[in-house]
C-alpha cells in the first residue's frame, strides 16, 4: 500500500489519554484525500465463531500473510504483511514495493490497525469500539512504540445510534485514569470522532464494532475480521473522504 499514492491516509494521534489508530495506504495515483494501494492494503469483514457454551479460541493472529485487496478506486493489489505481537499490541507491517507500518489493537473478533508510509507508524493511534445494548461504547486503543494498550467506557448524553454525545472515561497504558467527552458526527459512509481535548479520527462501523483511526492525513486505519481460520478480512481508508478499500490476509 502507500500513504500518498496508493494508500495515503489517517487521523490525529493519540487522545489527551493518548489514543491511536493507524494508517496505510496505497496505489498508483497520488491523491491527498483518498488512501490507495497497489501492491499491500487492509480489508476488513468480521465473523463471531462461538460454541454452545462460550466463545471459541481466536487463532493467534501473529506470522506472514499474503494480501490481496482493492483500492477505494477499484484498482487491486497484492503484497505480504508481517504481524509481530508487542505486549498488548501488534505491530502490523507490509510491504508492496513500499513499505508501511502501523500499530493494531485485537477487541473480541475485530483488531483495529493504524499505519503510516515508511518503516515506522510514529504519530498514528487507534481505538476499537463495541456498541453496547444500552448504546455505550466500550473500547481498547494503542498507539505506535508504546507495548501496552488502554481502554476507554463512553456513556451517551445525548443522539441516536452511534451519532451524538458521549461521557468518556479510560486508563492509560501506564494506569492512570483520565476523563473526556467525545462527539461523534457523520462523515459520509464514515464517523467523525472528535474528543474533548482537540485530538479527531475517522471511524469505520461494521455491526456491533467501530474502528477508529487518530493521527491526521499521515495516517490510514483498517478494521479486520478474525476469521476462524485465521484469515483477516478488512475494510480500509483513510482521513479526508469517506471512500475505502478492501482487504484479505491469508496466513503464509
Amino acid at each position: 500500500m502507500k500513504l500518498q499514492s496508493r494508500h495515503h491516509a489517517a487521523m490525529a494521534v493519540v487522545l489527551l489519554i493518548a489514543c491511536v489508530i493507524g494508517c496505510k495506504s496505497a496505489g498508483s495515483s497520488t491523491s491527498s484525500t483518498t488512501p490507495t494501494k497497489t501492491d499491500a492494503a487492509k480489508n476488513t469483514s468480521s465473523t463471531t465463531t462461538t460454541t454452545n457454551s462460550a466463545p471459541a479460541p481466536l487463532p493467534d493472529i501473529a506470522g506472514k500473510y499474503n494480501v490481496s485487496g482493492s483500492n477505494p478506486d477499484g484498482g487491486v493489489y497484492k503484497g505480504t504483511l508481517e504481524v509481530i505481537q508487542h505486549g498488548d499490541v501488534y505491530q502490523f507491517r507490509w510491504n508492496a514495493g513500499t513499505q508501511y507500518d502501523g500499530v493494531g489493537v485485537a477487541n473480541g473478533t475485530v483488531v483495529a490497525v493504524a499505519f503510516a508510509n515508511g518503516k515506522n507508524g510514529k504519530g498514528c493511534g487507534v481505538v476499537d469500539y463495541e456498541i453496547t445494548g444500552d448504546g455505550a461504547l466500550d473500547g481498547k486503543w494503542g498507539y505506535w512504540g508504546t507495548n501496552e494498550a488502554g481502554t476507554e467506557k463512553a456513556a451517551r448524553t445525548s443522539g441516536s445510534g452511534l451519532l451524538g454525545d458521549y461521557d468518556a472515561t479510560g486508563k492509560n497504558p501506564d494506569g492512570q485514569g483520565y476523563k473526556t467527552k467525545l462527539t461523534v458526527e457523520p462523515a459520509g459512509n464514515l464517523y467523525r470522532f472528535v474528543w474533548s481535548n482537540n485530538t479527531d479520527g475517522v471511524g469505520i462501523k461494521q455491526g456491533n464494532n467501530v474502528a477508529v483511526g487518530i493521527g491526521g492525513a499521515r495516517c490510514g486505519f483498517v478494521a479486520y475480521e478474525i476469521k476462524s481460520d485465521g484469515t483477516m478480512e478488512g475494510i480500509w481508508g483513510g482521513y479526508g473522504t469517506d471512500k475505502t478499500g478492501t482487504e484479505k490476509a491469508t496466513k503464509q
